[in-house]
This record gives structure tokens, sequence and C-alpha cells, in this order.
């Protein structure tokens, strides 16, 4: 019977079971498994791709954009002059203002004044590091402590920080002491509080995996704590370091002595004493530019490090 059914088969022209066609493949070939292929391209999804860009197109895509912004800036800079709507008293041409740059920058005492300033800063900003840090390991970990001084970390960081400048006086005088403090005092809640909120979203295993390893006190926040704790403590840091640095321009314009140096806040608060508005502009340019100087060479590289390190930025 099976004999007869084959050449009922043969006769309708269809292949036997089991025979091979002209293309060399089974006829009755298990169909093929797509779900390694499936897995395969969500692997490669998973896979980041880096693509390689030319030099000089990332320094055009990276310097364009902000170089029409100041050239828009300083053309309607330059027509709300000419229209004289205001006082030129107030709002000075711009050549004029680069006049009085170019000669704070040829007299040689830019250097000094950004000296006295930078200096300060990165001291002041060091001190508050290595005292915020373990102030925010602290805060995070007991309970008792959070319950305490949380509340005031989080007061502090929104009290304006000139608001110490003239306690600080009646403190310490007309001193570098006076300086420190005001920076101190402005920039320590914020990297504590940072550091904090970098903890606090931590996921709660990966302490435990350290208990159970042995990793406790200072060996788990070295080991544990900090490294996962890393963008929100960074992110605090470079919160600290603007209000340490708007903190030392208010104790500069307020504390002005001859004890304390010419620094730029100083070098504002003279300009605004002679009513000198190009001296003024120029000085306030120049702490622009420090700002943005020092997040471009310091803190964006080493955001971009710790991005890179947990996959979340990629190298071009």
């Amino acid at each position: 019977m099976p004999h007869d059914l084959t050449r009922v088969g043969a006769e309708r022209g269809e292949p036997e079971a089991g025979s091979v066609n002209t293309a060399g493949s089974l006829n009755n070939a298990v169909p093929v498994d797509d779900s390694a292929a499936a897995l395969a391209g969500l692997d490669a999804l998973d896979t980041p791709t880096v693509v390689q860009v030319p030099w000089w197109r990332r320094a055009l895509r990276a310097g364009l954009p902000p170089l029409v912004a100041v050239l828009l800036f300083l053309a309607v800079w330059q027509a709300l002059w000419a229209s004289a709507i205001v006082s030129e008293i107030k709002i000075p041409a711009p050549i004029t203002v680069w006049d009085s740059f170019a000669q704070i920058l040829g007299s040689g005492e830019v250097w000094s004044v950004l000296w006295t300033s930078i200096s300060r800063a990165f001291v002041g900003f060091l001190v508050a590091v290595a005292l915020a840090t373990p102030l925010g390991l602290l805060v995070a970990r007991v309970q008792v402590v959070r319950s305490a001084i949380g509340p005031l970390l989080q007061g502090l960081q929104s009290l304006p920080s000139v608001a110490w400048v003239p306690a600080a006086v009646l403190w310490f005088g007309l001193t570098d002491a006076t300086i420190y403090f005001v920076v101190l005092l402005g920039s320590i809640p914020s990297i504590a509080n940072g550091l904090v909120a970098g903890i606090d979203q931590i996921p709660p295993i990966l302490p435990r995996v350290g208990q159970v390893l042995g990793a406790r006190g200072w060996t788990s926040a070295r080991h544990i704590l900090l490294p996962a704790a890393l963008p929100g403590y960074l992110a605090g840091c470079k919160q600290g370091w603007a209000f340490s640095w708007r903190s030392l321009m208010a104790a500069e314009i307020i504390a002005a002595g001859p004890l304390l140096g010419v620094g730029l806040g100083a070098l504002l608060k003279r300009g605004s004493d002679l009513n000198d508005m190009p001296t003024v502009i120029a000085a306030i340019f120049l702490i622009l530019i420090v700002g943005i100087g020092i997040e471009l060479l310091i803190f964006r590289p080493v955001e971009r490090r710790v991005l890179r390190a947990r996959g979340l930025a990629l190298s071009s």
C-alpha cells in the first residue's frame, strides 16, 4: 500500500519524501529557527557603535554655535549703543570695552588679578571637598545624623553666600580667613548634598554584597559607595565649584582691603567706585571667561571619562 501511494505521488509530479531536489536540499528539512538571529540583532542594538568623525568637523561642530552666539550678542550690543536709547555711560560701545580690556592685559595687572582669585578659589574648593566628602558619607549612611543636620545642609545650600560676608568681616577682619570662610560655606553644602543624592540612588544590593565580602566602614565607602555614587558626587562637585566661585566674587567685592590684594572682585569694585563702566564690563567678562575655562578644561573631561567608563558616553 505505501508503494502504491508513492507511485501515485510520482504520477502527480510530487517528489518523494526525503528526496533531494536539484538545489541539493532536503524537501522535508526542518525550518530554520530565527531565535538566534533575533538575539544577534538585539545584541547588535545593545552594542555601542563608534562613528569616526574628522577632527575639523568636530571642531566646527563644537566651536561654530558659540561663535555665532557671541557674534549675535555683539551685534545686538552694537545696535543698542548706536541707537543711543541708553546713555553711553551705562552702555559703552563694544570697542571701548575692548580697549579697556586690552589695557588691563597690556599692563600685566590681569595676571596677578587672575592668580589671586583663581588660587583662592582652588584652595577653598579643595578644602571644601576634603571636608564635605566625609560629611556627605556620614549624612547618607547614619540616619541620626541625617535627621539632625540634613535639613541644615539643604538650608545652607539655598542661603546666599553673600549673607556670610558681613559676619565673616566682623569675625576675622579684612583678612584671607574671611574670604575662605565664605567660600567654604558656599561650597560644602552643595558637595555634601550631591554625594548624599548619589548614595541614595545606589541599588541596595551593592552595599549588601560588600558586607557579605567583608567591606565595612571606610573600605565600603572607598570601594563601593564612592564609585557607585560618582555621577552624583561629580555633579555636586561641579555645583560646589560654581558656588565657591560666586562666593569668592561676593567676598572680594564687599571685603576689599589692602591686606587682601586685588582679585577679580576687587577689580570690579574699583571700576564701580570710579564710575568706569568699561572696566566693570571687562571685569565681568574676565570672571565669565574663568568660569567657562574651568568647566571646559577640568570638569567636562572628568565627566566624559566617568560617563565613558560606565558606557554612557562614547568617544568619537
